[in-house]
């Protein structure tokens, strides 16, 4: 069954009239607009800021602050041993970025998870102790960028 865009049709009780409101006591939403009576949701513009308590101190303000941000701390793109068995001979930075185990722009950080069974070049920003061995004890080479 083929249906044409032009033979398309809403289903029944998929739209509804909107509610006019303010439009005399006959159309049973007259006076006061099915607001009630007085208020501030019975005005314009009176919805309560989120966060409002009534005049009571808010909570968010009535919690003590903690902690801070490092506005000098480095971001490394981390990869284990295990991920880099897939590679032949050397393995750089740009090659990492390019096959999408880190993010380009970031400096990469080698991590000592799992075994390396080849011999890699591999040239990062930082090694951790236990990457260093593995990839040693495989033959490899490291290079540290500065």
């Amino acid at each position: 069954m083929s249906t044409m865009l032009s033979q398309l049709k809403v289903f029944p009780g998929a739209t509804t009239k909107a509610k006019r409101v303010g439009r005399g006591p006959g159309s049973g939403h007259g006076k006061t607009s099915t607001r009630g009576h007085k208020g501030r949701k019975a005005r314009a513009g009176g919805t309560v800021a989120r966060g409002y308590e009534g005049g009571q101190m808010p909570l968010h303000r009535r919690l003590p602050k903690f902690g801070f941000t490092n506005i000098f701390r480095v971001k490394y793109s981390s990869v284990n041993l295990d991920q880099l068995a897939r590679f032949d001979g050397s393995v750089t930075p740009e090659l990492l970025a390019q096959v999408g185990l880190t993010k380009p722009g970031l400096p990469v950080k080698i991590l000592g998870r799992g075994q390396l069974t080849k011999k890699l070049s591999v040239k990062a920003h930082k090694f951790s102790d236990r990457a260093r061995q593995g990839i040693k004890s495989a033959g490899g080479t490291i290079e540290e960028i500065k």
